[in-house]
């Protein structure tokens, strides 16, 4: 059996120095450095502390480096983007991969050097130190629910190809990206699947009633049709000022149709122990569903209509 021990991180922004109001966000302009500085501390001890678990990957939360702060429109934030390949962040989170000997998924918010475009970005990091890549967020959401509003539109764009959805060859096993709202569209998980991946990971931060009915199912869903393991990470808690609830609920399934998740000596951590030589197992349920699918039309031009008495 080859199995491999992974790890997702439920935490929030680690910064203490966040005010009690909204209106009061202006006193952070010239201290986003220190609120990066923060979380880029707080996310390096989580790598340790997976590490220090067995685990040999870990994925971190989305946009990583900082509060949740698409609850709003505020152009403060956009300084808060840096490079993902020399940018402190990705540069400490590399430092920790290496000292540590774990594969490590880090997402941040990105400042394209040559077009100045700002990403929602998941670099991969090699257990060695390499940054083997990164993909960018492909699904943009705006709009807003029963609890809050996402206004991700405003700070960064949509991925702009051509690999949309590239898969990375780690000592930890092929790995994909689906970022957040990534997960609810047809053809993401497939198309990881198809380009090799034994494990997707789909680091969000969500909300909402419906957010969370479907978060119980998509994974599971999706892993199964494709026989692929899908790790869901999720904020948990809530951030000043917003004060808005994280569900958390963070697991891994598997191709099974079984949530996977191990008891950790870190509330921020979710750990598993995945049996990848069972993704080349027949399906123990007798389905060869990638041998028995059929092409479905984009589109189905015929209309069925009612026959009239």
């Amino acid at each position: 059996m080859t199995i491999v021990r992974a790890a997702l991180t439920q935490t929030v922004n680690a910064f203490k120095g966040m005010p009690a109001k909204v209106a009061d966000l202006g006193r952070l302009k010239g201290r986003l450095d220190e609120i990066r500085a923060a979380n880029v501390d707080h996310n390096v001890s989580l790598i340790k502390a997976a590490a220090k678990a067995g685990a040999k990957i870990v994925c971190l939360g989305e946009l990583c480096t900082a509060p949740y702060f698409a609850l709003g429109k505020d152009p403060m934030w956009l300084a808060l983007a840096e490079d993902a390949e020399h940018g402190p962040s990705v540069m400490a989170f590399s430092k920790a991969a290496s000292e540590n000997g774990i594969v490590v998924v880090a997402p941040l918010y990105e400042l394209e050097a040559k077009t100045k475009h700002r990403f929602n970005t998941a670099v991969v990091i090699e257990a060695d130190g390499r940054i083997l890549g990164k993909y960018r967020k492909t699904h943009i959401p705006c709009g807003a629910n029963e609890q809050g509003e996402f206004a991700e539109t405003f700070y960064y764009g949509r991925s702009e190809g051509p690999s949309y959805f590239p898969v990375f060859k780690t000592s930890a096993g092929n790995i994909g990206v689906a970022i957040c709202y990534d997960r609810h569209f047809e053809g993401v998980v497939a198309a990881l699947a198809a380009g090799g991946a034994q494990l997707v990971f789909s680091p969000a931060v969500t909300f909402g009633a419906k957010s969370r009915r479907l978060w119980e199912h998509e994974f599971l869903v999706d892993a199964c049709r494709h026989r692929v393991y899908i790790g869901g990470s999720n904020r948990k808690g809530a951030e000043k000022p917003w004060n808005q609830a994280y569900f958390g609920a963070s697991y891994f399934a598997g191709p099974d149709g079984k949530k996977l998740k191990r008891v950790s000596s870190r509330p921020e951590l979710i750990i598993a122990d995945l049996d990848l030589g069972a993704l080349r197992r027949p399906d123990p349920a007798g389905w060869n569903l990638k041998r028995d699918a059929r092409p479905i039309p984009r589109y189905n031009r015929r209309v069925v209509r009612e026959s009239k008495p």
